[in-house]
């Protein structure tokens, strides 16, 4: 059940993200020359930076002694010092957690890290200080970093929608099963991790693990608060009561960003890539979608996803296309006419193979594997 491989296994071997790494390279290698520390807070290890070499290291983030500091400059290793007074770790060597972005929702959604980064993002954007946009891009491209090595090797099917679905909805019942069914034919479910549509694949990720009957009770339950607004709050503890009343739920990726700040990310992903620049964040979902993307009925952000989408599968220029499954035949052929056009693009090209419009969502994973070969 377990589709994504599990961290550490992929990533650069020169790359230290914990403590438990930082101590088994010193134990094993006896050098941190040319290694590279992200993150790690190295305050109690002033020994081991004293008495080891560090020529050509760079240590990112990392808290430390003053003469711990000294030293290793002198060895020539690069130091950037944690940055005080952020509410998020601009050189952060993991994914978020659910919990980690929630920390606090019992004090209501404003004490959340969530929002207190949304709040910094909105101080610090209207003033157009370069040193805050640095900071965001150096988050923004650590979290891409730790994105791809959490990922590496696995099966990736996006899954598109808009934000409006509510809870309690046919149509959000749908998308749950739907994240169920992809998660239990071995892919991971990617999606842009907040509200609606994205919320109920992330949900049916999560629930692919238990019996049929825990996603009809979690979708029950969920439906007593249907939308984040009026209360983020609630409708957040929600996702959390089924958290607790199932724990170890099933792996999904979200990949929300800060720049609709009014959007919260959704608990039910176990990884959540969070951005503050939505072009990398847009990019970034259907890049990785390396199985292909269903896209269920949504507004202007879903069709802008499509055309994203295409464009790199018109021009090969991430290779082979990759299948793209449209659901819900009235809405791209009449509601918003997506579907022709799509179809009219593809004519004569490889990826006609690899398009599919199919009427129920039902019949979305089946389509992928069809059109995936």
């Amino acid at each position: 059940m377990q589709t994504m491989p599990a961290h550490a296994a992929h990533h650069d071997d020169r790359e230290i993200e914990t403590l438990e790494e930082f101590d088994a390279t010193v134990s094993a290698r006896g050098t941190l020359a040319g290694y590279r520390v992200q993150a790690v807070d190295l305050t109690d290890r002033t020994r081991e930076l004293l008495t080891t070499d560090t020529a050509g290291a760079v240590f990112l983030g990392c808290a430390m002694r003053e003469d711990a500091a000294a030293k290793i400059r002198g060895d020539g290793a690069l130091v950037f010092p944690p940055v005080p007074g952020l509410p998020f770790d601009p050189y952060r060597g993991l994914v978020y957690s659910p919990d980690e972005l929630f920390a606090s929702l019992a004090d209501g959604y404003e004490a959340t890290p969530d929002a207190l980064a949304y709040a910094w993002f909105q101080r610090t954007k209207a003033d157009r200080d370069i040193h805050a946009s640095m900071l965001r891009a150096v988050h923004d491209d650590s979290v891409s970093d730790a994105l791809d090595e959490l990922l590496s090797g696995a099966r990736i099917v996006g899954v598109m929608g808009g934000h409006a679905m509510a809870r309690g909805t046919e149509e959000y019942a749908g998308a749950a099963r739907l994240g169920r069914e992809l998660t239990r034919a071995g892919f991971t479910v990617a999606t842009g991790g907040g509200p609606g549509a994205m919320e109920a694949a992330n949900l049916g990720a999560y629930a692919a693990p238990f019996g049929d009957e825990m996603l009809t009770e979690s979708l029950g339950l969920l439906g007593k608060a249907p939308h984040f607004t009026p209360s983020i709050t609630q409708w957040a503890s929600a996702a959390f009561e089924i958290r607790t009343r199932w724990p170890q739920g099933g792996r999904s990726v979200g990949i929300p960003t800060w720049f609709y700040g009014h959007e919260p990310p959704n608990a039910f992903a176990s990884h959540i890539a969070k951005y503050f620049a939505n072009a990398t964040r847009e990019d970034g979902l259907l890049a990785r979608s390396n199985a292909g993307v269903v896209f269920l009925p949504g507004a202007a952000g879903t069709v802008q996803e499509i055309f994203d989408n295409a464009t790199p599968n018109y021009y090969q220029s991430r290779g082979e296309p990759t299948p793209m499954v449209l659901v819900n035949r009235v809405h791209w052929t009449e509601k918003l006419p997506a579907w022709p056009l799509l179809r009219s693009l593809a004519g004569g090209r490889s990826m006609e193979a690899r398009i599919a419009l199919v009427e129920r969502i039902e019949e979305a994973p089946e389509a992928l594997k069809r059109l995936g070969g």
